[in-house]
């Protein structure tokens, strides 16, 4: 996707109308779940949340310990098997 820039004005109640040629570009459909940053300089950066995902998405993967959904299951397991033994 190129980068564009277009000129819009902030409406009644600070609202904001995104060109139908950008909403068309980003697959924008009405209810489609935003994140507004404001940035250093002043800058608004508007992102889809699905975006937002899918950046995000494996973030964690190299961090030390191993899965966290593996120590649950193991500590999960020797809390049955104590229980079992009582």
């Amino acid at each position: 996707m190129a980068h564009t820039e277009r000129r819009i004005t902030v409406g009644d109640r600070g609202r904001l109308v995104l060109p139908s040629a950008v909403r068309r570009e980003l697959d924008l459909k009405p209810g489609t779940h935003m994140l507004l940053s404001t940035e250093n300089d002043g800058s608004l950066r508007l992102r889809p949340y699905r975006a937002v995902a899918e950046q995000s998405r494996g973030l964690l993967r190299g961090l030390p310990g191993g899965s966290m959904v593996d120590d649950l299951l193991a500590e999960r397991r020797a809390e049955a098997e104590r229980e079992d033994a009582e």
